[in-house]
């Protein structure tokens, strides 16, 4: 079936979206009741804004038209949707009303109990200016959702985007996203219930009805559109007002779509085929299927291939955790349409889920400075030998934080600064560079332990909860592919147990391979480990590695291009090597396209640190010192990194 929609040429954007932008706090326990949860997780939500982060995943030139309220929740909200690649530039903040929020509980595949906390919200006041006209010219489609004609006001600026939009030739949109309670036929605390009759809210959406070129909706919100509790009879009274396309969901059925006369029956209409999954959450389903059935449309595409992305789309965020969080990227989506007959259960698919969770935009980091004083028993021994108290410690890697600090300033390296600390001695330290969009660090492992321990027992994923998100979890295991068969099982356990935590958690996880000195090692021997584990199914976004020849570091190359192309990259370690050692290092690795820079510690702090622990130099020293090791390290890998042909100094 063609989809003869004629979208304006030459547009910026391709689709935006105007309405609900609000914090979701999921419940984490399944099955539960909403009175008996204990914990949720914090999610980017809002219909409107989750089909625009949908859309964004998916490749589309988005943007969101919303209001947040001046506080942390709406400047996550921000941050969250911005990071998508969606265009937040008609998201302004509201200074008198707070950000919306949803609590939402998953009971069972049939029952989801929610509470919209939307009193007076920010997303229900855009105001004019919000809704530019010299905006909306830029894109080729509008998109409102339902509840923004649920009151007087936001019924007149929703308006006002709509004849914008027409003036300026953007097709428009109208997900339906019918919430009772949004419009007051429910009690406040009733966001669970989907479909309630009213005559008011029928003939109001059949006002808006006559502006729209599409209709996005389900059997029950196109009977409240329609007047009906027949379906027929309800398409039939939506097209008595509207030439739109009409798209209904069918759930696993699929959908159907009406470019034209109402026909008979749904299943005389054209149907896209539904795709089978085992059902976790229903919710945000509808707006995942809007970004996947939006992003055919806007480009042109047929209407089985928009409804093969949309049902594709759908069945993908049933069966996880959240709304915008499950929304798939182009490649996961194009592998699941590719395999979704075998795959019943998409959230226990490893390939899946890895695809869910290294095709998602990221921070990009293309070259990698860090600082590393994650060390613990170097420093309780710098103290104890100058007889410092252990106490000092932590002021100790707090000024080194202030040190990393200025030297990023300085140098204007801005996203390329980085650091290693623990939180035995420095959580002060990491309390103070977290949040200021640094590459951080954190170690798991039990020091010194060979095999491998985790410094708060085998329950790593237990640890990881309290940690942000932004910190990587780094991980020194001294592996040898030749180590006695026993000793090495023991090591890949542990370490596919970490490997198995931070898929849980989402954390980023960095494996620093040290090959122990009492083994035989031939120029292979770091080579032969990482392809071991890899075959074992460990896919590290980040590799910390002792420094190679120019000819290993090509065979790596290769190997992290054949295993994995999603990796982030490699960082060298220093081991207290000087800087000349270093700087050899570094010309080393110049070639290297997975090498993005360096993970030092002793070579920087070794010395100062005793000096400061020692009372012979003060504070300032300490920073002077240290800054100016590790600014000196920088110079020498921005020195090597120029060397290479078509390179300039990176700064």
């Amino acid at each position: 079936m063609q989809n003869t929609t004629r979208f304006a040429a030459g547009r910026k954007l391709d689709v935006i979206c105007l309405g609900r932008f609000a914090v979701d706090f999921y419940a984490q326990q399944i099955g539960a009741r909403l009175e008996d949860v204990t914990s949720f997780a914090k999610y980017l939500g809002g219909s409107s804004a989750n089909t625009a982060f949908g859309c964004a995943r998916l490749g589309l030139k988005a943007a969101l038209i919303s209001r947040v309220g001046d506080d942390g929740l709406g400047r996550f909200l921000v941050e969250a949707l911005a990071r998508e690649g969606c265009d937040v530039s008609h998201v302004s903040t509201d200074p008198s009303r707070l950000t919306g929020a949803v609590v939402l509980g998953i009971k069972d595949k049939d029952t989801f109990p929610l509470i919209f906390m939307r009193e007076n919200c920010a997303d229900m006041a855009i105001a004019e200016a919000d809704v530019e006209e010299s905006f909306i010219a830029q894109s080729r489609a509008l998109l409102i959702t339902g509840t923004h004609f649920s009151t007087e006001y936001i019924d007149r600026i929703s308006n006002l985007a709509l004849d914008r939009a027409r003036n300026q030739d953007v097709r428009t949109v109208l997900d339906i996203d019918y919430r009772p309670v949004l419009w007051g036929l429910t009690k406040r605390g009733d966001g669970e219930t989907r479909y309630i009759r009213s005559d008011t809210v029928t003939a109001h959406l059949q006002r808006i009805l006559p502006k729209i070129d599409l209709v996005i909706g389900t059997i029950e919100e196109f009977n409240i559109a329609g007047g009906s509790p027949d379906i027929m009879k309800s398409l039939h009274a939506v097209r008595a007002v509207s030439k739109a396309v009409l798209v209904v969901k069918r759930g696993a059925l699929g959908c159907a779509v009406i470019d034209g006369p109402i026909p008979q029956t749904l299943d005389a209409a054209f149907n896209g085929k539904g795709v089978e999954v085992e059902v976790l959450n229903v919710l945000g389903a509808g707006d995942a299927f809007s970004s996947g059935f939006l992003s055919g449309w806007v480009r042109g595409e047929d209407y089985a291939a928009c409804s093969r992305y949309a049902n594709a789309c759908g069945a993908l965020v049933v069966s996880r955790h959240g709304c915008s969080p499950a929304m798939p990227t182009r490649i996961e989506l194009d592998y699941f349409l590719a395999n979704a007959a075998r795959i019943a259960r998409p959230d226990r698919d490893l390939t899946l889920t890895r695809l869910h969770r290294v095709t998602a935009p990221r921070t990009p980091r293309e070259q990698v400075f860090a600082f590393a004083f994650d060390h613990r028993n170097q420093f309780f021994e710098l103290a104890q030998h100058v007889l410092a108290p252990e106490e000092c410690l932590a002021k100790l890697k707090r000024l080194f934080v202030d040190a990393v600090a200025e030297t990023e300033g300085s140098l204007g390296i801005h996203g390329s600064i980085g650091l290693l600390c623990d939180d035995l001695y420095g959580q002060d330290a990491l309390n103070a560079a977290t949040g200021r969009g640094w590459w951080i660090g954190r170690p798991v492992e039990l020091s010194g332990s060979n095999p491998l321990e985790f410094d708060r027992g085998r329950s790593v994923g237990t640890q990881l909860i309290a940690w942000p998100l932004e910190h990587i979890v780094k991980c020194l295991v001294r592996y040898h592919p030749d180590d006695a068969i026993d000793h090495r099982l023991e090591q890949e356990a542990q370490i596919q147990t970490l490997f198995d935590a931070v898929q849980a958690s989402g954390h980023e996880l960095l494996l620093e391979i040290v090959l122990p000195m009492e083994l035989p090692r031939a120029h292979d021997s770091v080579l032969r480990a990482l392809k071991r584990l890899y075959n074992l199914g460990v896919y590290p976004e980040w590799w910390k590695l002792e420094s190679m020849s120019a000819a290993q570091w090509r065979a790596l190359d290769a190997l992290i291009a054949e295993r994995d192309r999603h990796c982030r990259g490699v960082v060298i370690l220093g081991l207290n090597a000087s800087e000349e050692e270093l700087a050899r290092d570094f010309r080393e690795a110049n070639a290297s396209t997975t090498c993005r820079g360096f993970a030092v510690g002793r070579t920087i702090f070794l010395e100062p640190s005793r000096a400061w622990l020692a009372g012979e130099i003060d504070d300032a020293e300490l920073k002077r010192s240290v800054r100016g090791r590790f600014e000196g390290l920088i110079r020498v890998w921005q020195e090597a990194r120029s060397a290479r042909p078509g390179k300039g100094v990176t700064a």
